[in-house]
């Protein structure tokens, strides 16, 4: 999975937002309120977006963090609330009301139109789902703030010197207000119906108390962000009187401010718990049935109706078992295939041993894989790829991978992380798989190669549209086998059950959100119909149910991205050239998969 929420990042801002006028603290957010000017007269399309990817990051110091910018607002946090939500759309909207009226297609490139028409997608797109700004779930196990926010100071913030680190520690003292008005925001959510399902605040809970560990001295150590702190400032070239200073102002921030409000916190999940839903689906939040229907239009990026991605799903359940069997009868394997999904189940070869024998089997794979490469991609990334475990504070409920794209300044490589909290939900037969989507040929190299992409506006260069990109890492799983790999026919056993875990999602999704399913009707069609172990497929409905929508991209967009490809097979024959086909559907960044099918039409068009 790519991370961050669909269109997040594109709500933060627009053209042309001047300074707000107020002086903020260390501690305070960003500034949510500025007027909005008109675009600069006379100025070229590449100025305007420009100003525009300025204007975005004054509303949004994390953006700037992700992208290695560390200016003033490295201490500070986005602003949340009605205001901020309100600020952002309004600004985005401006943006592509003045690109309507400044500039005419007919004096622009092919790519400077491409660069409008995404634009405008983005906008529309985020006109569709601001009515339902407030029916998110704030505190969840997937994207949940009690993690998100530890996450982010953890593997986004930098302390390369001594003023990143007193940033760190704003951050950290920052870290109650900022949560205070969080839980205010879930508790006026909560009693307008947006509620998550009772089992949710079991993992929110355990996330709390796991950061909330009081630690096992004076300086706290074996508290997840002061000893991620510590160990930064260990690699300062300062003294060891600074050093100490600079911990103990960490441990006071953290006692003071962040821990307090990590128990207020604590104390409204409590309340919300005792009145929470059993039911899962969004069908029963207000307005759900719209809520549901706009999603699936944002993920996919097509005009899909549930019930048209539900028998999609059923349809290809049904062909990926058919391989299946093809694999049994190549292994020699008698019996059904749901006998066969529970031989793979059980059978301890099938599972690493220790987390960091599952690691190097995946770097090992990554070697291999980084070689073959040059042969299927003209374009490649630059940045380098790191895999890394999920962090012992919330491994328990984040998902069993996903990747994290590099900073464009090269201070941060792209990483793919594992989920190695169970290993037996970690089967070997998946590995091979799971490592080609996150790392490469999957997302590392469709991000990293968008995050590297020269004369383009930032905003092709740093988000994204889901169908395009998790197609994408779904396509790379089966580009693999094409490009010579899986050779254990187990692996390919393995690469066909992470395709049958796709397609089974768009069945549940929709099950759960659009049919209303139960969790446990959900839980047991993935018993019924996959070989993934038991905890696999629960945290995976789990995942399903707060974050509706967005598991129905990946198999759609991989069949998109399939079709293109044979449509440039049978048009090219014996001269298709593997590298120039990708390089096509990568060099253009993210779009909407009609927009990509007319890019590759025109390609083939201008190859006659």
């Amino acid at each position: 999975m790519a991370g961050l929420r669909a269109l997040r990042l594109f709500a933060g801002s627009t053209l042309a937002l001047l300074a707000a006028g107020c002086t903020a603290t260390a501690t305070d957010p960003a500034p949510v309120s500025a007027p909005v000017a008109a675009a600069p007269q006379g100025a070229g399309l590449s100025a305007f977006f420009n100003a525009y990817d300025a204007a975005q990051l004054s509303l949004s110091p994390q953006s700037k963090s992700y992208r290695g910018v560390r200016d003033a607002d490295y201490r500070r946090w986005d602003a949340v609330g009605e205001d901020a939500l309100v600020a952002r759309e309004k600004l985005l909207q401006a943006t592509a009301a003045a690109l309507r009226t400044s500039f005419d297609p007919a004096t622009l490139d092919t790519d400077e139109r491409l660069s409008v028409e995404l634009f405008g997608e983005i906008a529309s797109r985020s006109a569709t789902l601001f009515p339902y700004r407030h029916h998110g779930y704030i505190f969840d196990q997937m994207n949940g703030a009690q993690s998100q926010m530890p996450a982010f100071l953890i593997n986004i913030h930098r302390v390369a010197d001594e003023k990143e680190a007193e940033a760190y520690i704003a951050r950290l003292r920052a870290l109650g207000p900022q949560l205070d008005d969080l839980i205010a925001e879930s508790a006026r959510r909560f009693a307008n119906g947006i509620q998550p399902p009772k089992w949710v605040y079991a993992y929110v809970i355990s996330d709390i108390d796991n950061l909330s560990k009081s630690g096992r001295d004076m300086q706290m150590t074996g508290q997840a962000l002061l000893d991620d702190f510590r160990a930064k400032i260990t690699k300062l070239e300062i003294s060891a009187e600074r050093r100490q200073a600079l911990n103990m102002a960490a441990v006071a921030a953290w006692r003071e401010s962040a821990a307090p409000a990590y128990r207020r916190l604590r104390a409204e999940m409590e309340q919300q718990q005792a009145a929470a839903p059993t039911a899962d689906g969004v069908w029963r939040l207000p307005d759900g049935a719209n809520y549901y229907r706009a999603l699936l239009g944002n993920y996919t990026t097509t005009d899909m109706t549930a019930a048209q991605i539900h028998d999609l799903g059923l349809t290809e359940v049904k062909r990926i078992h058919g391989e299946m069997r093809g694999i049994m009868a190549k292994v020699g394997f008698k019996g059904t295939l749901q006998e066969f999904f529970a031989h793979v189940r059980g059978d301890p070869r099938f599972y690493h041993a220790t987390r960091e024998a599952y690691i190097a089997d995946a770097e090992a794979k990554m070697a291999a894989m980084q070689a073959k490469l040059p042969e299927y991609f003209g374009v490649l990334p630059k940045s380098p790829l790191v895999i890394k475990a999920v962090e012992p504070f919330r491994e328990k409920s984040a998902g069993k991978a996903f990747y994290q794209s590099p900073a464009p300044d090269g201070s941060r490589p792209g990483t793919y992380y594992v989920n190695l909290y169970n290993l037996k939900d970690m089967p070997i037969t998946e590995l091979e798989a799971l490592a080609y989507h996150e790392g490469v040929p999957g997302h590392h190299l469709q991000r990293a190669v968008q995050t590297e992409l020269k004369d383009v506006p930032a905003f092709r260069r740093f988000a994204g549209f889901t169908a395009y990109t998790e197609g994408w890492g779904l396509y790379s799983e089966e580009l693999g086998k094409d490009m010579g790999f899986y050779t254990d026919p187990y692996s390919d056993f393995g690469r066909l059950g992470m395709e049958l875990w796709r397609a089974c999602r768009l069945v549940v999704d929709t099950g759960i959100h659009d049919k209303r399913w139960s969790r446990e009707q959900a839980v047991q069609y993935l018993r019924d119909n996959t070989p993934n172990p038991e905890g696999d497929i629960v945290k995976a409905i789990e995942r399903y149910i707060v974050y509706p929508g967005q598991a129905t991209a990946y198999t759609i967009g991989k069949i998109k991205i399939m079709e293109l490809r044979q449509r440039a097979m049978n048009r090219h024959g014996r001269k298709f050239d593997w590298r120039a086909f990708h390089d096509v559907i990568l060099t253009g960044g993210p779009m909407p998969l009609d927009v990509l099918d007319r890019r590759v039409e025109e390609w083939l068009s201008s190859k006659k």
